[in-house]
């Protein structure tokens, strides 16, 4: 780092020494030093930010910086050729254009350069290495159900989370729907890709790929998923099965809950809040905090209480898990009735002591 520093203090002495004596564009000695000194700066400042750029926005940026210059220069020939007269009028409108195609190429390119395959090149740029599905498309059911933005914060997403332009239309006609849910939700799902924008470790990009002849939003995304190799992150369950049936992966945020929510096993202790009945006889019903079912029988006429009961089975589905107990009042405890404010919203498993000491009473 202190032969970083050096090299740049050098650079910058250098500059302003070659600006003192050479006296550029008829300055003052003084002036043309002030200005080296500047000019050192701005070099030295944009060399730190050309740092922290990846290889393939710099690819991106160098390939669209050269094509806005082509363009400007055929453009060129062209108001050259129409305006033969107008020769300080063509000058600045050729160094109008020049600048607005330059800096038009610089920023596409530099946007759209993470997209480039540079395993295409043969291994030519080894140091970057090209992950084959690091893009990740977001639906509009994932971006307004909300839990995709506490996901990226824990840092389990890497890569680049990729937003179609026609998932963001869908997602302002719905949140300019006439139904006020659909409007809430819609709101809510605009809310929710803000957040994730403003993550600094997240690159979010806007795509503005779309594929007229096609209508159905799904199947837009199936296809912007093909031509980019990548995955679509969604918790539509039709999406899901469609995407499959063409090769396509999905990371399905309910299925990563499903896939999260705590294991118990059968004889396992645990005390939950019975809040309604049950379909079958004599049964009552109970939720965990992830929205877990809890199926207790002999708990009716316990309803609004906090119990305590033995597991004695648990089914695993598509649509999530349910856990069914049995409660014994020669075994199992129903405790106090707990205030509104204390009410527990969930089940909530006993110490590994008491649940020992209960089953061997089983």
């Amino acid at each position: 780092m202190n032969d970083l520093l050096l090299i740049r203090t050098l650079f910058v002495l250098i500059l302003t020494a070659a600006a003192y004596f050479i006296q550029p564009f008829g300055l003052t000695s003084q002036i043309a030093a002030g200005v080296g000194i500047i000019f050192g700066l701005l070099i030295v400042v944009f060399e730190v930010r050309l740092k922290q750029v990846s290889l393939k926005r710099l690819i991106g940026a160098a390939v669209g910086s050269v094509l806005g210059i082509v363009g400007a220069f055929l453009i060129s020939l062209i108001i050259a050729w129409a305006m033969p007269g107008a020769k300080a009028t063509v000058s600045f409108l050729q160094l109008l254009i020049l600048l607005v195609m330059s800096y038009v190429g610089l920023i596409v390119g530099a946007t759209k350069g993470d997209m480039l395959n540079l395993s295409a090149l043969g291994g030519l740029f080894g140091g970057e290495k090209a992950t084959k599905q690091s893009f990740k498309i977001l639906d509009t059911s994932v971006i307004i159900d909300g839990r995709i933005a506490d996901i990226a914060e824990t840092g389990f997403l890497d890569g680049t989370l990729v937003v179609p332009q026609f998932v963001l239309r869908e997602l302002q006609l719905v949140a300019d729907s006439a139904d006020s849910l659909k409007r809430n939700r819609g709101r809510r799902g605009l809310d929710v890709l803000s957040r994730v924008q403003k993550m600094i470790n997240l690159n979010v990009q806007i795509l503005e790929d779309d594929f007229p002849h096609i209508r159905e939003v799904d199947l837009k995304l199936i296809e912007l998923a093909k031509v980019y190799d990548c995955k679509v992150i969604t918790n539509d369950f039709n999406l899901n099965k469609v995407a499959q049936l063409h090769g396509v992966e999905v990371l399905n945020i309910n299925e990563l809950a499903n896939a999260l929510k705590p294991i118990v096993l059968p004889g396992e202790v645990m005390r939950v809040f019975i809040l309604k009945e049950g379909k079958e006889y004599n049964q009552g019903v109970a939720y965990l905090d992830d929205g877990t079912m809890v199926v207790v029988d002999n708990a009716k006429k316990l309803i609004s209480k906090t119990i305590d009961i033995s597991v004695t089975s648990v089914l695993q589905t598509q649509a999530g898990k349910m856990i069914f107990g049995r409660f014994d009042d020669r075994v199992h405890h129903v405790h106090d009735k707990p205030h509104a404010a204390e009410r527990p919203k969930t089940a909530e498993p006993l110490p590994e002591k008491t649940a020992s000491a209960s089953q061997p009473s089983q």
